[in-house]
């Protein structure tokens, strides 16, 4: 179900910019939701002309999960076919039972389901979490209803770390990921986590209507163990909506697909690593934020404040509020309720053991542009036309 020219534009991505760190020898290349195997064979076509091009040499041993029967024979059958070991393509619940426990990847790719709830994996993720609190799912678990964020952090783990040499990998997704749950829930979690890890190298957004089941937004999440030292610290967002070319027939919900031109322009982007209408540059700390409480005290029916036996004031949970304050405001949560806060309400307080830490990538927003409204004369000429036509048409009718 992933368009081979959405696989194109993440290989190019995921190999391209590292090609200087591809030298001959053996890479094992991973897909946690493989389906029939055709991203594991994009992705080794993409490597292996790489390597020839710079005069390398290299071995690709392909590895791959999938939970469908079907899916995962054809993938078996492909492997067999390609002269790969098919023992290396496994079929089972990648969360719920990781086949390659233990073992990790020059490079993971994979696009897992999306909105597809977990229930039958839920008894098994939440044991492995509880029992391995720095594993796969230990960071924290999304919402039943979405597991996308159990397959993102399940990648990341896949990945050699840099004693190894590093791993790189490159995952789509659609926008939940990106900023569903607040501070201190599982999936905010799990984005601090992949944040501060210093794991996200860049989010493109891709076109809507790229695939062939879906039309809804989608991005490319890529992460790697060893960045280069320009992005280290730094992830880039790319906003690569507008870069595609029309199909003359729809294939299902996909009219559209990246083009040569298209996947060019977009790594070009990306390797060009500056801001501009397209690409925007993020330290890490620009995504968290603390959610604070601020409290107002209980009064009596005097106006009088209500205190506790301690003599503090008792909070008043109707007026109870909170707020959320970047990390990068000037000064932190202090500056902060001192500016935006005491000013309005002089009685308020912050709760300090309430605070909780929260990360969000509001891509969208970094890219909104304005677009003003047409004018209101317009507007009126346009509905006077159209009840003009409306009715012609009804006297035709009558006649």
């Amino acid at each position: 179900w992933t368009p081979r020219d959405a696989v194109r534009l993440m290989t190019t991505l995921m190999f391209r910019p590292i090609a200087d760190r591809v030298k001959a020898g053996s890479y094992l290349l991973y897909d946690c939701a493989c389906g029939t195997g055709g991203m594991l064979t994009v992705a080794e076509e993409t490597l292996q002309k790489l390597a020839a091009t710079h005069k390398q040499k290299v071995v690709t041993h392909l590895y791959g999960q999938e939970i469908n029967d079907q899916s995962y024979a054809i993938a078996k059958s492909d492997m067999i076919a390609k002269g790969q070991d098919a023992t290396n393509i496994r079929l089972g619940d990648t969360l719920a039972d990781d086949k390659f426990a233990g073992q990790t990847f020059d490079f993971v790719l994979s696009n897992p389901p999306y909105g597809v709830d977990w229930k039958s994996s839920l008894e098994s993720v939440k044991d492995e979490a509880k029992r391995f609190p720095d594993g796969r799912f230990g960071h924290g678990t999304p919402a039943v209803s979405d597991g996308q964020l159990l397959f993102l952090t399940h990648v990341a783990h896949k990945l050699r770390p840099p004693a190894d040499g590093g791993g790189r990998a490159g995952i789509v997704l659609n926008g939940s990921p990106l900023f569903t749950g607040a501070a201190g829930s599982g999936p905010s979690e799990i984005r601090r986590w992949l944040l501060e890890s210093d794991l996200v190298e860049a989010i493109v957004a891709l076109p809507t209507n790229l695939f062939f089941n879906t039309g809804i937004a989608t991005y490319v999440w890529l992460l790697d163990t060893t960045k280069r030292p320009e992005r280290k610290g730094k992830v880039q967002l790319v906003d690569a909506t507008g870069f595609w070319t029309k199909l003359r027939k729809n294939l299902g919900s996909k009219n559209r697909e990246v083009g040569d031109a298209d996947r060019e322009r977009i790594v070009k982007i990306y390797d060009d690593f500056a801001d501009g209408e397209h690409s925007k540059i993020f330290d890490v700390e620009e995504f968290g934020y603390w959610t604070i409480t601020v409290e107002r005290p209980l009064l009596d029916d005097d106006g009088e404040i209500v205190r506790d036996r301690k003599g503090d004031p008792k909070p008043d949970a109707k007026k109870r509020d909170t707020e959320n304050v970047p990390f990068t405001y000037e000064g932190g949560i202090e500056a902060y309720v001192a500016a935006e806060v005491l000013p309005y309400v002089p009685d308020a307080w912050v709760d300090e053991k309430k605070t909780k830490v929260g990360y969000e990538i509001p891509f969208t927003r970094y890219f909104y542009k304005y677009m003003p409204p047409r004018p209101l004369e317009e507007i009126d000429a346009e509905l006077n036309q159209l009840a003009g036509e409306i009715m012609e048409l009804l006297r035709e009718v009558e006649a």
